[in-house]
């Protein structure tokens, strides 16, 4: 009955994450308890070259997705959701939406997954003498000037995906400051983007006699805490076809899916880091002071308030992992075998625990699409082993495993050996961790530091918005991030730590070191399939 009436006197929070492979709502109360949760599958897709999603899947799933969350909350409490206390949305980082004045859409969106920009990355990365990675706005935006695309003399809005929906709903062209490090370099003194690198780019630009500079088409960036908006009467339509949702919910800055992970888990402040393991797999550091120099493997960003923030980010993570437990699945419908895809998971994640340390000399790759930190942009997918390897189940599931993992150790790497990053904790999140205690346990031999996953991890970024919704309106004068997730959220959640075990972190460097002498084969079937 408390929660009922919590619901109805909108003392709530909704957060809407689109991720890679399903769109989330969840609805919290504020103190971080979850209410309701309502989901939407979908996948993107290749066409032309290009890793992407329609508008119009981008729009139905967002509704399907809320009228998903209504009918739970109807179902579970007995009424209809019509007001919330603050609502926020975030979603893959990265990539390019760019619409005209009238508000179209005027070339395909690109996702975060394409590396269809490396002469522009390449570039911007030497004017600026900082990392520019493949799949930053600015990236596709330049390599779109740069292949002379017609459409961008029409630009008036560039953004990544989490802006749009968030200017649908409220009609404020505003981002969060984590998202925004994801579309163009950051000043984190000024919470704005870095001045003397938008001044270069603009001058880069001139000779193409566009009516635009980088600012006019760019959102403004907002921190978290700050309202950026209010839903309107036709942002509530667009999200409620039912009309049953009030218009005039306070809507807080919209966020990338890193920001909501650090969030999530609680990693904020610096010396904490926190590991995103699903489709594609990211590590965050916040750190305590800027790294030596520039790193091709590492991305500079915030959290959503603004602290420098180290990202050893992988295009790919858990795919092709799903993909060989669907075919197991399908195995198992052939011999009649009745089960569901979670007890899969969990028996074949949990065998993995009985492989040797080093997979047994087995080897793989899930590059779906070209993998940033190993230099290669374009994906191939490849199971190897030699005449000697120890080719059993519990190996085979093992080696996916960890090669889910593999690109980000090398990112970890720099950042922990070669740059002495200091971090206390590693927070992990995400479907990687869904079966307690194996995905954690190889992530803590992988990183040499003890890994906690929290109670929470499974609900992921949508939590982590909403978290940052329910901040906006239930902070006190003055109150950091940090010290509202640490007092008013996390203080009561609990979760479970793993300390590395020394076989592991010895078993995952032996597997590294064939990862790194493999990335020739990778790069050999680059050539050798193209059909």
């Amino acid at each position: 009955m408390e929660k009922k009436r919590m619901i109805e006197q909108g003392k709530t929070a909704l957060g809407i994450e689109l991720g890679s492979t399903r769109i989330k709502a969840v609805l919290i109360d504020l103190k971080g308890t979850v209410l309701a949760v309502g989901i939407h599958d979908w996948e993107n897709s290749f066409v032309d070259n290009i890793w992407t999603y329609s508008l119009e899947e981008i729009h139905a799933g967002v509704r399907d997705c809320y009228r998903s969350l209504k009918e739970v909350v109807k179902e579970v409490y007995g009424i209809t959701l019509k007001k919330v206390g603050a609502i926020g949305v975030s979603a893959m980082m990265h990539g390019y939406m760019a619409l005209d004045k009238d508000g179209n859409q005027i070339a395909p969106f690109q996702t975060w997954r394409n590396t269809n920009t490396q002469k522009s990355a390449d570039e911007l990365t030497e004017l600026f003498s900082f990392n520019i990675p493949l799949r930053w706005s600015v990236a596709h935006l330049y390599q779109r000037i740069l292949d002379g695309e017609e459409h961008v003399k029409n630009l008036d809005y560039v953004s990544t995906l989490s802006a749009y929906i968030h200017l649908k709903l409220t009609g404020k062209k505003v981002i969060g400051i984590g998202d925004a490090a994801g579309m163009f370099p950051i000043d984190s003194d000024t919470h704005d983007y870095d001045a003397k690198m938008v001044k270069k780019f603009d001058t880069l630009i001139e000779k193409y006699n566009y009516n635009w500079k980088l600012r006019d088409i760019f959102p403004k960036v907002l921190v978290a805490g700050e309202q950026a908006g209010i839903l309107t009467k036709e942002g509530a339509e667009f999200l409620d076809s039912d009309g049953d949702l009030e218009a005039g919910i306070p809507m807080c800055p919209p966020e990338g899916d890193a920001g909501t992970g650090m969030t999530a888990t609680n990693s904020v402040a610096p010396r904490t880091g926190n590991v995103s393991a699903g489709t594609s797999t990211f590590a965050m550091i916040v750190l305590e002071k800027r790294l030596s120099k520039v790193y091709r493997e590492i991305d500079m960003v915030t959290t959503p308030t603004g602290f420098p923030c180290a990202m050893s980010h992988a295009n790919n993570g858990t795919s092709d992992l799903n993909a060989w437990v669907g075919l197991f699945a399908e195995f198992s419908r052939l011999m009649e075998y009745e089960t569901s895809t979670g007890e899969l998971f969990q028996k074949l994640y949990t065998n993995s625990l009985n492989g040797d340390a080093d997979c047994g000399g087995l080897l793989a790759y899930g590059y779906y699409s070209g993998e940033n930190i190993t230099m290669i942009n374009e994906g191939r997918l490849a199971f190897l082993r030699t005449p000697e390897s120890r080719f059993n189940l519990a190996n085979f599931m093992k080696v996916h495993l960890y090669t889910s993992l593999g690109a980000v150790k090398i990112g970890l790497n720099i950042l922990m050996e070669d740059e002495k990053v200091k971090v206390e904790r590693i927070m992990g999140h995400g479907g990687f961790f869904k079966t307690e205690g194996v995905g954690q346990r190889y992530l803590a031999g992988a990183v040499g530091v003890p890994v906690t996953v929290m109670d929470t991890a499974s609900e992921g970024g949508a939590w982590g918005i909403a978290l940052l919704a329910g901040y906006m309106i239930d902070r006190q004068e003055g109150e950091k991030l940090e010290d509202y997730l640490e007092t008013k959220i996390f203080k009561e959640l609990s979760g479970k730590i793993i300390e590395p075990y020394p076989e592991d972190v010895a078993g995952f460097d032996e597997f590294m070191k064939h990862y790194k002498v493999g990335l020739e084969i990778e790069k050999t079937a680059i050539n050798c399939m193209n059909w």
